[in-house]
């Protein structure tokens, strides 16, 4: 019976984490609050009124000072980067950065403390809920990275090198555990994000594309359109 309820405990905390995201102790949190990081990994299902479909909604947001950094965001399930739906700016920094809308995401999640890195990529998707018209939220883990090391100080002597290095991570018995190969490019750019100190701006989603001729894409945004444009226009082009 013991061993039933151990296996249904992990089962129930891997469900957890696939779908909150990292499981941060009081002292961590307390020490990213003092620290005024804002780092918001939840994943919503949103309701398009006009379209009449559902889509996912997440934020990428966080950023750095120098003792820890903590950062989330989210790219295609190939790894590519995803067009945000609209920038936020604010006054303060390591906050919210930008908004997406997508029918799945893969969220990408890094918490460091000075050169130890925690990193979790999870999937998210909608899937059927039986006669119910509302879909449900469909999380797993695709990699969890724990106490990971890189020895370059990113946030000051070796800024250089941000956007080229990552960490690496290990199994208990001492073997190099291999990032899956759509995500290396992710894993990079969220690095650099928390090692961002002060951070205002976004590390891993973008504007969206203009096509340059718009008889080969009659779909493609340009930003006087983007300005005036439905939520659900804009949504429909980022899946």
């Amino acid at each position: 019976m013991e061993p039933q309820l151990t296996m249904q405990n992990r089962r129930l905390e891997t469900e957890i984490l696939a779908r909150q995201g990292l499981r941060l102790p009081p002292i961590t949190l307390k020490c990213l609050r003092t620290a005024g990081i804002y780092c918001q990994p939840s994943v919503s299902i949103e309701h398009q009124h006009l379209a009449k479909k559902y889509v996912l909604r997440g934020v990428e947001s966080g950023g750095a000072v120098a003792e820890v950094g903590a950062y989330a965001s989210f790219v295609d399930k190939q790894g590519n980067a995803l067009p945000w739906l609209q920038r936020v700016d604010s006054i303060g920094v390591n906050g919210v950065h930008a908004i997406v809308v997508a029918p799945a995401l893969i969220r990408l999640q890094m918490l460091r403390i000075e050169r130890t890195y925690d990193l979790l990529i999870t999937r998210h998707q909608l899937a059927k809920s039986g006669d119910n018209q509302r879909p449900r939220l469909e999380s797993s883990i695709l990699f969890y990275g724990r106490r990971g090391g890189l020895e370059m100080e990113l946030w000051r002597k070796d800024a250089a090198f941000r956007g080229t290095v990552r960490p690496v991570f290990y199994t208990r018995a001492g073997e190099r555990v291999v990032l899956p190969n759509d995500f290396q490019d992710a894993a990079t750019r969220i690095t650099s994000a928390v090692c961002c100190l002060g951070c205002r701006h976004c590390h891993l989603l973008g504007p969206k594309l203009i096509a340059p001729d718009r008889t080969e894409n009659p779909n493609a945004l340009d930003v006087t359109e983007e300005r005036g444009v439905s939520v659900d226009a804009v949504a429909g082009g980022a899946a």
